[in-house]
């Protein structure tokens, strides 16, 4: 009987290359003492040529008065705020542009790539002339045409004055005029939290129940009714504890007043413009996104479902776009990202976001170039990054499941 040896060799120097046991980790070893020298090089020698003109590599400038108006803000902000105030108020304005331009972006882009594959052709038509329009054409000039339009076209305030007014309110409260958008805005009275939390609640019970409606569908076949009882849910508990308290939550509406309106909430024209040229331009790409989707899922599908005696509209929403978020979901996540950058040439419109604020007149001010931008830098990567996680989370969350 035979023994096995299992003397090892000993190890030698050598082995780092020719053992491939230890190869890969030697190569990750080198590569990252070189990006550590690169980077460490970098730094050293941009510190040298700031000594050189006269400059230090600091911060502290955020600390200072930042001496200029923001059009439009969401949180408190004046003139003798700091830079760091006014960084803070274009990051906001970034981020609200952002998410009001995915989601109008994704409407109007599902909308229109379900609409080019009608069979009406006047429908599919129309559409295709929207995505081609859109898409060839570079968005700046669609921000600044959106911009010179509503400048244009949209009355002024005093058309709204006076009995023989050219102009009026819609539904009595909205007031489009070619300053921006004049609406009611919510004000908040004793108990408004609890208003808040019950609205929570109701948002918590309506995806509870879609989800459980959506588990019965896939065990049983059966489909429940729920539209109906989530808008009840969506609606009633919040109007019901808010009549309760005595109303905490109130509607302050736009007056017009000698000059202008006062009172109500204000949407300047710049954000109009730049949302919506935002959503517009990306919405055509999704379109095409959203039409290659539903052509990748095979014919028979459809065909199934129609034999079963499924509706058109249900067979869109059960069987087809459920199987096409798998190849719409990855290219959607480029095009988020897509939008919240271009959101930068707000600057066109004078739309005062972070770009505008921090890479721009803060910048200027200070003469702190380096750290603005690596400030910029570092903003736009954890947006890019935190919308990357969200969609990778649901287009995992989407994807076929092995049983």
């Amino acid at each position: 009987m035979t023994s096995i040896d299992t003397h090892q060799e000993p190890f030698r120097l050598g082995m780092l290359l020719n053992d491939t046991r230890y190869r890969s980790l030697t190569i990750q070893v080198f590569a990252l003492a070189a990006f550590i020298l690169t980077t460490a090089w970098l730094v050293s020698n941009t510190v040298q040529n700031l000594s050189a003109l006269g400059k230090d590599f600091s911060f502290s400038f955020l600390g200072s008065r930042a001496g200029y108006d923001i059009n439009q803000t969401l949180v408190p902000y004046t003139n003798n705020s700091t830079h760091a105030r006014a960084a803070l108020v274009g990051i906001l304005n970034t981020i609200l542009i952002a998410i009001l331009g995915c989601g109008l972006a994704t409407v109007i882009g599902v909308l229109m790539g379900v609409l080019r594959l009608s069979g009406n052709w006047i429908v599919a038509r129309i559409a295709a002339a929207y995505v081609e329009g859109f898409r060839n054409v570079p968005v700046l000039l669609w921000i600044i045409a959106i911009m010179a339009i509503i400048t244009e076209s949209a009355p002024a305030p005093r058309a709204f004055r006076g009995d023989e007014a050219s102009a009026s309110m819609l539904f009595g409260a909205f007031a489009v005029t070619n300053r921006g958008l004049y609406m009611p805005w919510p004000v908040l009275g004793p108990g408004w939290q609890l208003v808040v939390l019950t609205f929570l609640a109701s948002l918590a019970a309506i995806v509870f129940l879609r989800r459980q409606a959506r588990r019965r569908q896939e065990e049983t076949g059966e489909i429940l009714p729920i539209f109906w009882l989530g808008t009840g849910l969506f609606f009633v508990p919040v109007l019901l504890v808010d009549a309760l308290l005595g109303g905490p939550i109130t509607l302050d509406y736009p007056v017009l007043e000698r000059f202008n309106f006062a009172g109500g909430g204000f949407v300047d024209k710049a954000l109009l413009a730049l949302w919506l040229a935002l959503s517009l331009y990306t919405g055509s790409y999704i379109a095409e996104i959203v039409r290659a989707g539903i052509l990748a899922v095979p014919r028979g599908q459809t065909e199934a479902a129609s034999a079963l005696g499924l509706r058109p509209r249900r067979v869109m929403s059960l069987v087809i776009l459920p199987q096409a978020l798998r190849v719409i979901v990855p290219p959607l996540i480029s095009q988020y990202l897509n939008l919240t950058k271009n959101s930068s040439l707000a600057i066109a419109v004078g739309y005062m976001d972070v770009r505008a604020t921090l890479g721009g007149i803060t910048m200027n001010q200070t003469g702190r170039e380096l750290e603005c931008m690596l400030l910029l830098m570092g903003f736009y990567l954890l947006v890019s990054l935190g919308i990357s996680s969200v969609m990778n989370w649901y287009n995992a969350s989407v994807a076929l499941k092995e049983r």
